[in-house]
């Protein structure tokens, strides 16, 4: 009898990440939020990501566990609550909330005004998190997203500039 044959797979490449406001859903934005303390501010952004359907409500318990381990703080007043490895099964989409917190949120020591939340399935959120780590260090678009007053400014300041879409 012969030996079954075995094919290699091949992965498909990884699609290329979408820009950040492609994955804004307006309805995803909130620009007066007031929260008890860093773990209420975390919720929020879950709840927001599980509202436009693109987490479960077990991603917000998956988050609050990876900001338990490592702070999302990324200073300038700026957080990235994420969920862990393991929260990974309860995101539908890949799919992000932006919550700004006028009055700053105590983040572990550290004043939060910002939280951009993210849902990846797989791999996705290294790419997201360098999409918007470009956005970021770009001084003028990061205060505009601290300053914006329209979830309609938020995703025009998350849109890629013509610069950035030809790399």
């Amino acid at each position: 009898m012969a030996e079954p044959t075995i094919e290699p797979t091949i992965e498909p490449a990884a699609e290329p990440a979408a820009a950040p406001a492609a994955l804004l859903d307006p309805r995803a934005v909130r620009l007066d939020a007031v929260a008890a303390d860093r773990d209420d501010a975390i919720r929020q952004c879950g709840r927001l990501l599980a509202e436009v359907g693109a987490v479960t409500d077990a991603y917000i318990e998956s988050m609050l566990d990876r900001e338990r381990s490592i702070s999302t703080h990324l200073g300038e007043g700026v957080a990235i609550p994420h969920g862990t490895a393991a929260g990974k099964d309860s995101v539908r989409r890949d799919a992000l909330a932006v919550v700004k917190f006028p009055g700053g949120v105590d983040w572990g020591g550290h004043p939060v005004t910002l939280a951009i939340a993210i849902a990846a399935r797989g791999d996705g959120h290294m790419a997201i998190l360098a999409e918007l780590a470009q956005i970021l260090l770009d001084p003028e678009k990061a205060r505009g997203l601290r300053e914006a007053g329209t979830a309609d400014e938020v995703v025009r300041l998350l849109q890629p500039t013509e610069e950035e879409s030809a790399l």
